[in-house]
């Protein structure tokens, strides 16, 4: 199994503080590096300046919106970082959620399932340095290839309801789930066997992100619940919180209060639940369970909260590398 570590864009803090993020992680000895998009640097740029200083660990870059990014953009993304820093960079794609689609970037977020199947093949052909001619309903590409050095296709589909499951089962070399329970891995991990024999593929690894403090005060514990607010609403997340013992959260969020209101009504228990907090022990009591749940990568995302640049998380995560 692997542990890797993922730069988390908390809220409450700077972004730039995930240089320091990234830095530390590399001087822990952790393999590989997680860069997602959001609201804050370009996921390429800040891949690109992580890694072009000297280092080895390879770069994830992603979760990626399909309804965003075309497949030649992605590609064009990834051969540019594997060209300039040299490491071995990867993609992931997603569906995101329809704010970041709709709201943020004035894109239609229909048919996600379709549109990460084609965006998936397309993606295959062009990370290869194929010249890809490819029609689709929601994704397209006709006669692009590299003309930098391909990266070599190695995808990431995020999924966590059924139809997203089965894309990453017949296209994809990993699947990615964000902030789940063990029981919901289990579950997930199950489904993405059934899909993938259904689609006679071996099974893609399947890798989990998950919050993670050591010995977290009462800072750190609030930085990574605040990540939770905008998932307890959501579909399929409120049910798996529901089952994870937090009913009466789930049903004040639904009313759609300030989301003050639902960070004060939350306790660390809700964090500790779709995370790794607690002491040494407990983290590797933690990922000894998920692991048994069937990931084969906990990728986690470090509190910064008193913990500057997570110089602590990551080096007590580090003494628990296989």
């Amino acid at each position: 199994m692997t542990i890797s570590v993922v730069t988390p864009l908390w809220q409450d803090q700077p972004a730039i503080d995930n240089v320091n993020v990234a830095r530390n992680a590399e001087r822990c000895g952790f393999s590989d590096l997680w860069i997602g998009e959001m609201a804050t640097f370009d996921a390429f740029a800040f891949a690109t300046a992580i890694g072009s200083v000297p280092g080895k660990m390879a770069l994830n870059i992603g979760p990626l919106a399909v309804s965003v990014r075309t497949p030649t953009t992605i590609a064009m993304g990834a051969a540019s970082v594997a060209t300039l820093t040299g490491r071995t960079t990867r993609v992931a794609i997603g569906a995101s959620s329809k704010v970041v689609v709709e709201e943020w970037h004035g894109r239609p977020r229909l048919r996600t399932a379709k549109h990460l199947e084609e965006t998936s093949i397309a993606l295959r052909g062009l990370l290869d340095g194929e010249k890809v001619k490819f029609e689709g309903e929601l994704a397209r590409c006709n006669g692009f290839h590299l003309r930098t050095e391909a990266p070599g296709a190695h995808i990431t589909v995020a999924a966590f309801g059924a139809l997203a499951v089965k894309v990453a089962a017949r296209h994809s070399d990993r699947m990615l789930l964000n902030m789940v329970t063990t029981s919901s891995t289990a579950r997930l991990r199950q489904q993405l066997e059934d899909a993938a024999k259904e689609a006679g593929r071996p099974t893609p690894k399947l890798a989990v992100w998950l919050g993670c403090a050591l010995d977290p005060g009462e800072d750190a514990i609030t930085q990574v619940l605040r990540s939770k607010v905008g998932y307890l609403a959501a579909p399929g997340y409120s049910d798996m919180f529901i089952e994870a013992g937090f009913k009466e959260l789930v049903a004040l969020a639904k009313t759609r209060p300030h989301p003050r209101e639902i960070l004060s009504a939350m306790p660390a228990e809700l964090a500790a639940s779709v995370g790794l907090l607690g002491t040494t022990d407990t983290l590797r009591e933690r990922i000894a369970e998920y692991r048994a749940a069937g990931a084969d990568e906990i990728c986690i995302v470090p509190a910064t909260a008193s913990d500057p640049g997570a110089e602590r998380t990551l080096q007590a995560v580090s003494r628990l590398l296989p």
